[in-house]
């Protein structure tokens, strides 16, 4: 990356492709490392697609899922993060009105006039995850999903099919299961991203 004129190695903090993001010419925001041991000295967080910020690091949406899900669920009274259950280890444990729930968290970055799709790329893991809630759901434990797109203003959200069938296959199955799939956009400044409006979710 340049900065100031200078090139300069930074660590990208999400682990998809982002192909259509990181372009010759792109403007970033960058975060400065304050561990002087570090191999690099900044952490790219976000990059600008034409006037669109969208947030990158991979980290965030848990973050912004755990603010939102109070406004997402007005009867949530516990919520716990990296819980376990069967063969899988998910993003979030919950109680609502006394019933507990699992619910997975998917962070969105690919966007395509308008729309925003997942994932960037093939994730075995994520269609796993799906499974496992479907699972979970059919045999009577509320289950959700909720993707953060990491991005404002845009027209909806869709399983990325032609990257990954294995797992829009599995979205539409966990639909099917009855699986809440939730969707929020944020509101992302050079210094902040924040859970904002819902999104509606397509499923092709």
């Amino acid at each position: 990356m340049l900065l100031d004129g200078e090139t300069v190695v930074c660590h990208v903090k999400n682990t998809g492709r982002c192909r259509e993001l990181l372009v010759p010419g792109a403007r970033v925001i960058l975060s400065q490392g304050m561990n002087p041991l570090r191999k690099t000295a900044y952490d790219l967080v976000s990059v600008y697609k034409r006037e669109r910020l969208i947030n990158m690091d991979s980290q965030a949406p848990n973050a912004i899922a755990e603010e939102y899900l109070p406004r997402l669920f007005s009867d949530l009274t516990k919520l716990k993060r990296e819980v376990r259950c069967g063969d899988s280890r998910f993003d979030f444990y919950g109680v609502r009105d006394g019933r507990p729930f699992y619910l997975e968290v998917k962070g969105v970055t690919l966007e395509l006039d308008g729309r925003v799709y997942f994932p960037d790329a093939p994730t075995v893991r994520g269609a796993k995850h799906l499974r496992e809630l479907a699972k979970l759901k059919l045999s009577g434990t509320d289950a959700h999903v909720l993707f953060i797109v990491q991005m404002q203003d845009v027209i909806s959200l869709q399983a990325n099919r032609e990257t990954d069938p294995a797992f829009a296959d599995a979205l539409l199955a966990a639909k099917e299961a009855g699986v809440g799939i939730h969707a929020v956009d944020c509101l992302v400044t050079p210094d902040s991203v924040v859970a904002n409006e819902p999104v509606p979710v397509e499923y092709i």
